[in-house]
């Protein structure tokens, strides 16, 4: 693919890149094996909340190799970065084992985006070690094919992935700078295990679910009105259409053939509050990704006292708090 000099035999990287949380969600691919989705959605990255990825990508390694926060890595992690390896070596045509090194800054696999940051992470330093000298645009189809959310934590801030009808039409981009709106997103965490089921494994079983369908009939209505809400800076039309988007995603996940259930009590209990406490005047709404974590959407000056409040609430186990961050970038090793 263009891009790749050919000449190049090895090379090492080290990059970073920010999770993000969907305030229109992603749930359903039109194709598996490229993870282009069913609908176009809107992100902010978050600061704080990154993966560092080191990558050395040379023909004289034997294999791929994977460490994942200090633990070598041999079974379903490595699988899947093998398969997604695989991937790119053949869509971008150049050979060669990659020796990978990721640690993230929190929970794995707990519904905080993990496999967010960390592919995008791996994607960029792909991009450096290898040189195969991709355009922003091109890295965030690159880490779309290892998970779809990844696109979004290429660019920075606030961020819409098109959904596009092949690879290259399949991409994310900033639709506002970090510094747009001072958002602050404070995530009361339920439980810092590693879900049963992943996002992998539960977009293949959105279809199954009845609901799927109604979600997506109306979803590009969404989409402009979030986008708008986010735009003009307009909390209670935001606050609205991003808590009606994460309870349509788990009400698809819970009707899947088999039912997925990421929200545990705590959940439902953050939940109830937070809308209790937008009646009585705090900006403050919630939303879900695939996991029991409840990400709390506020202003800047409503954080502190949100996040006071989360703190007392049984079944909270701890409190992360972001703002809007960047995109990746390079580390100098």
């Amino acid at each position: 693919m263009e891009g790749y000099d050919g000449m190049q035999h090895s090379g090492t990287a080290h990059a970073r890149a920010f999770s993000n949380i969907a305030f229109i969600k992603y749930w359903g691919n039109q194709d598996h094996r490229l993870r282009l989705p069913v609908s176009s959605s809107v992100s902010m990255n978050l600061s704080g909340l990154y993966s560092d990825t080191v990558v050395e990508w040379g023909t004289h390694l034997e294999q791929d190799t994977l460490v994942l926060n200090g633990k070598v890595a041999t079974s379903e992690a490595l699988k899947r970065i093998v398969t997604y390896l695989d991937l790119v070596r053949e869509l971008y045509k150049f050979d060669g084992y990659f020796a990978v090194s990721s640690s993230n800054t929190f929970p794995t696999g707990a519904g905080i985006a993990s496999s967010a940051s960390g592919f995008a992470a791996l994607a960029f330093a792909i991009n450096q070690s290898v040189g195969l000298q991709l355009s922003e645009r091109e890295l965030s189809t690159l880490a779309r094919l290892g998970s779809g959310s990844a696109s979004r934590s290429i660019p920075g801030g606030f961020v819409q992935w098109h959904q596009g009808n092949d690879h290259a039409s399949s991409y994310a981009e900033t639709i506002a700078p970090m510094d747009h709106w001072d958002l602050v997103d404070v995530i009361a965490i339920i439980s810092k295990g590693h879900k049963a089921v992943g996002s992998t494994e539960g977009h293949g079983l959105a279809a199954t679910s009845v609901l799927q369908e109604g979600r997506l009939k109306d979803v590009d209505v969404r989409f402009h009105r979030c986008k708008q809400s986010l735009l003009s800076r307009d909390f209670d039309a935001f606050a609205e259409v991003v808590e009606y988007d994460s309870n349509l995603m788990h009400a698809v996940m819970m009707t899947s053939s088999p039912p997925l259930f990421y929200w545990q009590p705590g959940s439902v209990h953050v939940m109830q509050q937070v809308r209790q406490w937008r009646t009585e005047g705090l900006e403050v709404c919630f939303t879900l990704d695939a996991g029991p974590n409840v990400h709390c959407i506020c202003l800047s000056a409503a954080a502190p006292q949100v996040q006071s409040r989360l703190r007392e609430l049984e079944g909270v186990m701890d409190v992360l708090v972001a703002t809007p961050a960047g995109a990746a970038y390079s580390v100098e090793l």
